[in-house]
């Protein structure tokens, strides 16, 4: 028994990789929940940049949308979506990336596209926004994403965003900009590339997880760091400041999507 939920410290979590940070563009769902605790917490001074244009955007409740009115009545600066892409992102001067994802596989390649094949999908997806100029282009890529075999799965049928590729060196040979996932955030612990491989490797655990239940809900054969820590519960400040910002925002509407 915690006095937390699973998607809580998932959150938290995510929002503390931000300390520090200067600059985060941002997705919208469990990144945008997450990026906007950690501007409530641990970094107050992150700039969160939306793909509509919205740069140091401070919204009261979570955006329905990258269009959502109050990330550009709340922002320093409005720029165009040219703009925001070719002179913000595309040279490198975005700190991280928070993305989300319906699939991802053990290099952090995303899937946001289709599921089955491409012309008769058995599951038609969002797109892919911005995201991989997103995956591309930001210094490092942070992904959030619920811990699920349907999630993390062993082959992407189609690839939106790309992480690291066939493996190692693939990003370098083609010419990207970003180092790529850093890591992968999940209700059950933290995943991080291995230094040799690019796997995604379990770095970090949630308290009160096992290992087996997170090798049974990843899809592929899991590898484990050897020491493993527990990741830090929330602290009730941080989870003051989760609550108060889910519950103004479902009261509008809102929410972790």
């Amino acid at each position: 028994m915690t006095g937390w939920t699973a998607d809580e410290i998932m959150t938290v979590t995510a929002s503390r990789t931000l300390a520090g940070r200067t600059s985060c563009f941002v997705g919208i769902g469990l990144p945008s929940t997450a990026a906007n605790l950690a501007r409530r917490t641990c970094s107050p001074d992150l700039a969160l940049i939306y793909e509509s244009g919205a740069i140091g955007a401070k919204p009261s409740t979570l955006p329905l949308s990258i269009g959502d009115g109050e990330l550009a009545e709340t922002a320093d600066a409005v720029v165009t979506v040219p703009e925001i892409f070719n002179y913000w992102l595309q040279p490198g001067r975005v700190d991280v990336g928070f993305l989300g994802a319906a699939q991802i596989d053990r290099r952090g390649n995303i899937n946001t596209t289709v599921i089955g094949e491409y012309a008769h999908p058995s599951v038609r997806l969002p797109g892919a926004g911005g995201a991989p100029e997103i995956a591309a282009s930001c210094k490092e890529t942070i992904v959030v994403v619920r811990h699920s075999p349907r999630t993390l799965v062993e082959r992407l049928e189609f690839i939106t965003s790309l992480g690291f590729g066939d493996g190692p060196g693939h990003r370098a040979a083609l010419g990207l900009r970003g180092r790529g996932p850093v890591r992968l955030i999940t209700d059950l612990g933290v995943l991080e590339p291995d230094p040799d491989t690019c796997e995604l490797t379990l770095t970090h655990i949630h308290p009160g997880v096992a290992v087996d239940q997170v090798r049974a809900a990843t899809g592929w054969p899991l590898a484990v760091r050897a020491e493993l820590p527990v990741t830090e519960p929330p602290t009730a400040a941080e989870l003051t400041a989760l609550r108060a910002l889910t519950t103004r925002s479902s009261t509008r509407g809102g929410g972790n999507g």
